[in-house]
Formats: structure tokens, C-alpha cells, sequence
């Protein structure tokens, strides 16, 4: 019995291959040509915290920067926060070259003395933490591997990461279209995505695990598409569960849960769409070489997904 709610993923497949194909090469066009900007954390650097102050501009910390020789003033970023106060990143890691040039545009501006916040990270210590955020990411994909191929078979669980991959890709384009900065949030987000991404597709997978031991008279890719529909509505709502905690913490948290909960918001789109328009379908293809549902999808390849 089909729920009310019913959508021919299989049928519909190269279609769903070409949004994620087109959106796959946006995102490594995007990444190639305009790179990744990424934090003082991995690259070393200073940042510094001016408070909220009346009629203070960024053109004025700038020039307040230019004028006490932080290197690099010209191009260094500066970001309004919601509460009004001013977090600037410049390329400066050394640790007393960057308090003495901070101190100064803090006098020039007009702030109490040592209200500014002022913390370098030495490049030493940001390629320590880039090593350490790839190998998460790497041990992370090889546990799923590992896991799906035990729980399951090696075929979820290669289209499995080919979801996540698929996943992390477009929310790193994302990034690198909107030239947000890449921060340890980041990486902490991309690993919950990751999560998240890989229970969309198991509760896929595990509806057509069980509906395989009982396939007859229909192939196996109609059977994968009556799979996905049967889990589609608990799907949706469980994405929606996480995405409304996010959208607040985008709209109403501080920077850092903001930047946390943006990446969030991008990967779960993407993960609830994986799991039923990549990973699904890829597995069903997959199957279908087999000599056992090739004979099925002859005999009973022209009936309705």
C-alpha cells in the first residue's frame, strides 16, 4: 500500500543526478577558483574584539590600523557582530607585534585602555589544528565505511559516502561562494553533518534491506522506490526537527553558534536530499548488476515504480 505522499525516485534518477552534478561542479568551480577562507585557527594570524561604541565605523578601524602599522590593514577583515561590536582578523602572528599595533588604534579611536580583546595564533599552531580537522574528517569516513559494510553490505556503504561526499562538497562551495570564513565551527559542523547525513540514509537502507527478503514480482530499483516512499514522511519530519533549532541559532545565536548552525542548515538540506536522490538510487543501480535482480528487472521491468 503506497502512502498518499509518493515520488518516483528511480525513475526520476538522472534527473536528481544532474541537479547534484550541476550543484557538485558549482561547488568545486567555486572552491578552485575562489578558494576557501579560512580562520586565523588554521592559518595563524591575529584577531581582535573592538566593543561597541557610538559612531565608531570599519572604515575608522581601518584607518586606526593603517595608522598604528597592523600588517596588512588594507585587507584585513572586519565583521560587525549583532551587538555591535567589531571582530578584525589581520595576517599578524606575533604575539607582541600584534598587542602593541592593536593597543595603539585602540588609543587612536578612542577606546578605555585594554578594552580591546587581542589573540594571536601562531601558523605553528593553525597547521597543528588543520592536521588534526582532516584526520577527524578521514578516521570519520573510514568508521562509516567500517560500519555500514558490517551492519549492512560494502555497497551501502560506499554510496553511503558517496552521499557524504557529495554532502560536504556543496556545503564547502557554499562557503566558498559566500567567502565565509572556515573555522574549527566549521569542521565541527561538517562532522555533525556527517551524522546527520549518514542516519537519513540508513533508515533508507534499512527499509529496503527489509523489503528485499521479500521482493517478488517487481525489480529491485521499484522496490528501493517504494522503500524511500514508505520512510519519505518520517524523513521530512526529522529534518525538520533538526532545521528549525538551526534556523533559530542562525537568526538569533552569537557569531559562533551562527557560524555553527549555517554550515548546519546547508548539510542538512543537503544530507535529507542525498539520502533519497543519490545514495538510493546509486545503490539500486548497483544492485541491479546482479544476476539474481537482473533477471527480475527483465521479467518485470515494464511494471509501474
Amino acid at each position: 500500500m503506497r502512502n498518499r505522499i509518493y515520488f518516483d525516485f528511480m525513475g526520476n534518477r538522472w534527473i536528481l543526478f544532474s541537479i547534484s552534478a550541476v550543484l557538485i561542479v558549482i561547488s568545486i568551480a567555486a572552491i578552485a577558483i575562489r578558494g576557501l577562507t579560512f580562520g586565523i585557527e588554521f592559518k595563524g594570524g591575529t584577531a581582535a574584539t573592538f566593543p561597541p561604541k557610538a559612531s565608531i565605523t570599519e572604515e575608522q578601524i581601518r584607518t586606526a590600523m593603517q595608522d598604528a602599522d597592523v600588517p596588512d590593514a588594507r585587507n584585513a577583515s572586519i565583521q560587525k557582530t549583532a551587538s555591535g561590536s567589531f571582530i578584525v582578523r589581520s595576517a599578524e602572528s606575533s604575539a607582541v607585534a600584534a598587542q602593541g599595533a592593536f593597543l595603539k588604534a585602540e588609543r587612536q579611536l578612542g577606546y578605555t585602555a585594554n578594552t580591546v580583546s587581542v589573540q594571536t595564533i601562531g601558523p605553528g599552531w593553525g597547521r597543528n589544528v588543520t592536521n588534526k580537522a582532516v584526520l577527524a574528517l578521514i578516521l570519520s569516513i573510514a568508521a562509516i565505511l567500517l560500519y555500514v559494510s558490517l551492519r549492512f553490505e560494502y555497497k551501502m556503504s560506499v554510496t553511503a559516502v558517496i552521499a557524504l561526499v557529495h554532502d560536504v562538497l556543496i556545503t564547502l562551495g557554499v562557503y566558498a561562494l559566500l567567502g565565509r570564513e572556515v573555522t574549527p565551527n566549521t569542521v565541527a559542523a561538517l562532522l555533525t553533518i556527517l551524522g546527520y547525513s549518514l542516519y537519513d540514509t540508513i533508515v533508507v537502507f534499512h527499509r529496503i534491506k527489509e523489503n528485499s527478503q521479500h521482493l517478488a514480482k517487481q525489480t529491485f530499483m521499484q522496490m528501493a522506490n517504494d522503500s524511500i516512499n514508505q520512510v519519505l514522511v518520517r524523513s521530512i519530519n526529522t529534518s525538520l526537527v533538526a532545521l528549525i533549532p538551526m534556523l533559530t541559532l542562525f537568526i538569533f545565536g552569537g557569531e559562533t553558534l551562527k557560524d555553527f548552525a549555517f554550515a548546519l542548515l546547508i548539510g542538512l538540506f543537503s544530507g535529507a536530499y542525498s539520502s533519497v536522490a543519490v545514495a538510493s538510487p546509486i545503490y539500486a543501480m548497483w544492485k541491479e548488476r546482479e544476476p539474481k535482480y537482473r533477471a527480475l528487472a527483465k521479467k518485470f521491468g515494464t511494471s509501474n515504480a
